[in-house]
């Protein structure tokens, strides 16, 4: 399958390029040519299968005769090692928990799958990844991709926000994940990204790829989780079903979309963000008015200018779909907390990602709907909040997961820089090769 560059649509490469390239010209995001669609019997099909099996066959509709079948099932099988459970919160209400692989975050996902893919399509050829973190996908694409011949890992994140364990999960490794504390929000960390691919020189002399979500075989990967949520379910919470997801960057509300369009049966979908609202108040006032970025509870959402945005336009644009079907809120810090509290009187430990999307779902729910709100970290990952948050409401000290545990306690590896370019520039030039 081809995919086009949503801003200059006569630039069309393969699956395979568009992994390596990461993005086109003009800094444009890829976006697929067609836009498959499986036939009602199979979807009841897929549904059927296992989690590895049915991922392989609903990314090799995107990848075509690139690579064959039994490759795509043995990458998917490599990346995909662990669960996505549906747990039941209340009556008509479940949670996707997404943060069962090695660094507890839905990320591990796609920074896995994209890992898998580089390998199958690289060559060998000498790359380095420069990506931005507001938290989670650092740890999942500098584990995803720890050790690999021929690859260097480049992390940029904002100092000072971000959780000191979401840090410890990818700031202690070394050897090829190098780390980088910039002085600045996530934005600017974003903003150094994009100026970096603007830079033919830097481009081409080490190779330079992405591993945002920007990156389409992150993209697609996260479809496949949808459809194993929706297998988990009874059919009549199929039939009604609302899923509610917290946004940042927007990638995993575009995956969830590309999800339906491939005919998952999707009621609709809930953006759910926090006080960094560009998107709810573009959807209610129909102007693109990014604020500062602020500072909140959920820092891995703490995004104004969200990079998959684009995507989410595009594909209303080419099914013809409004924009206001989509549903969305904000949820500020004061109700995050009380809803973490609300979730634990039900028996259930969040953390502040997926307690906004559960409140927003809670207050939208319509009467013989199922809600489903995703959990995309593990709540040890904001051990500090949690704790402060619940008090007496958690029994005993939230427990560290094993991987956590192991790093909690070495010594960060971090360069640290102002948002500058020209100190980024350096910095890169500057690692071994």
């Amino acid at each position: 399958m081809k995919l086009y560059n949503i801003k200059e649509h006569n630039e069309q490469v393969s699956f395979a390029k568009a992994i390596k390239q990461g993005l086109g010209r003009q800094q444009g995001l890829f976006f697929p040519m067609e836009l498959p669609e499986f036939a009602l019997t199979e979807i009841d099909e897929l549904l059927e299968m296992d989690f590895v099996s049915r991922s392989a066959r609903i990314l090799s509709v995107y990848i075509g005769d690139e690579l064959p079948p039994e490759r795509v099932l043995a990458r998917v099988a490599a990346a995909f090692e662990f669960p996505a459970p549906v747990v039941p919160v209340a009556e008509d209400i479940a949670a996707l928990e997404l943060f069962h692989g090695p660094t507890l975050a839905f990320k591990d996902f796609g920074g896995r799958f994209m890992a898998q893919m580089f390998t199958e399509v690289g060559q060998g050829q000498p790359v380095t990844i420069l990506t931005a973190t507001s938290g989670d996908t650092g740890a999942a694409v500098a584990h995803a991709f720890y050790g690999l011949k021929n690859v260097r890992v480049v992390i940029l994140y904002p100092e000072g926000k971000i959780s000191p364990l979401q840090k410890k999960l990818f700031c202690t490794l070394g050897g090829n994940i190098h780390t980088v504390a910039v002085e600045g929000d996530f934005d600017a960390c974003q903003a150094l990204v994009k100026q970096a691919f603007d830079d033919e020189e830097l481009k081409q002399t080490l190779g330079l790829n992405s591993a945002n979500s920007i990156n389409i075989s992150r993209l697609l990967a996260q479809i496949c989780y949808y459809f194993e949520a929706v297998a988990q379910l009874p059919q009549q919470a199929r039939n009604q079903l609302v899923i509610s997801v917290p946004s940042g960057n927007f990638g995993d509300l575009t995956a969830g979309l590309l999800a339906k369009t491939l005919g998952l049966p999707v009621k609709r979908f809930i953006a759910a963000t926090n006080a960094n609202d560009t998107v709810p108040r573009f959807l209610s006032g129909g102007k693109w008015l990014p604020n500062p970025t602020v500072a909140t509870l959920s820092n891995a959402m703490d995004v104004s200018q969200p990079n998959n945005w684009p995507r989410v336009e595009e594909l209303f644009r080419r099914k013809n779909w409004q924009l206001t079907t989509l549903g969305y809120g904000c949820v500020d810090d004061k109700t995050t907390a009380e809803t973490m509290r609300e979730l634990a009187g039900l028996g259930y430990i969040s953390e502040p990602h997926a307690a906004i999307a559960y409140r927003l779902l809670r207050d939208g729910l319509q009467p013989g709907e199922f809600g489903l709100f995703l959990g995309t970290a593990h709540p040890a990952k904001f051990k500090e909040s949690v704790e402060s948050i619940l008090g007496q409401n958690l029994p005993l000290p939230l427990p560290l997961p094993p991987a956590l545990a192991v790093r909690a306690t070495l010594p960060l590896l971090s360069a640290r820089m102002p948002a500058s370019f020209s100190d980024l520039r350096h910095f890169m030039l500057e690692l071994p090769r």
